[in-house]
């Protein structure tokens, strides 16, 4: 989706421009944005609250809500099936190459 810029995309730019290493920060904290959402998006279109989710994966609610939190990065591959198992969801993960360069297998 192209946007306009705007002052956060321009001060991120300065940033990375004097240190280089920030982009790997950054790509983790949007990968944590997007996993905290997915299962928000999932959870509410379930109509579940955090608590029912929580119990449906035979955790506290206390674990859902860290994983909405969009700076957790500490689940696991384990937990992260239960979650999606429990939102009739099916789990993807993939390996993209730098630079975002499309493989297809032939």
């Amino acid at each position: 989706m192209n946007r306009p810029k705007d002052d956060l995309d321009r001060t991120i730019e300065k940033a990375l421009k004097r240190d280089p290493s920030l982009k790997e920060g950054l790509e983790r904290a949007e990968q944590a944005w997007n996993i905290a959402f997915q299962i928000i998006d999932l959870r509410e279109k379930a109509g579940l609250t955090q608590r029912q989710l929580a119990d449906l994966v035979n955790t506290k609610q206390s674990n859902i809500a860290r994983l909405e939190s969009a700076d957790y990065t500490g689940y696991t591959l384990k937990t992260l099936e239960k979650v999606t198992r429990a939102l009739k969801s099916r789990l993807e993960i993939r390996i993209v190459p730098f630079g975002n360069r499309s493989l297809t297998r032939q």
